[in-house]
């Protein structure tokens, strides 16, 4: 699957659930993904709870459903790889996925970068089969 190209026609809404060590689950709206391949996302993550539990628990899941009406999307299953804080290359990779105004530097500032391989890949309902 073509992940960018995915991602790159389709609109819809996105979930990122995460939870901590303790299996605590959060589940907070997110873009869609920084596609840097079709086994590799990033995520610019302010540093909220989502973030504090990617830390302490490195496995998430991105749900997309697509469009307005019906079930088709993807449910990405992930797990962080690594993370940074250079501005310029948070800066840089959101102006590639999201040119305009969320990816000025005021805007971003404090954020991070976080990567995560991609697992599997699911489609919203069903198990793929």
């Amino acid at each position: 699957m073509d992940l960018k190209e995915y991602f790159k026609k389709k609109r819809g809404f996105g979930v990122l659930s995460t939870a901590d060590e303790n299996g605590k689950v959060n589940a907070a709206p997110y873009a869609s993904p920084h596609v840097i391949d079709d086994t590799h996302v990033a995520f610019i993550m302010g540093d909220r709870l989502s973030h504090a539990n990617i830390r302490k628990n490195l496995y998430a899941v991105y749900l997309f459903k697509e469009g307005l009406f019906g079930y088709s999307g993807k449910r990405l299953y992930l797990k962080k790889e690594r993370e940074s804080d250079d501005q310029a290359l948070i800066v840089n990779t959101c102006n590639k996925t999201y040119p305009g105004p969320y990816c000025i530097p005021q805007f971003l500032k404090g954020s991070f970068i976080v990567f995560f391989a991609v697992e599997s890949v699911l489609p919203l309902v069903g198990d793929g089969e």
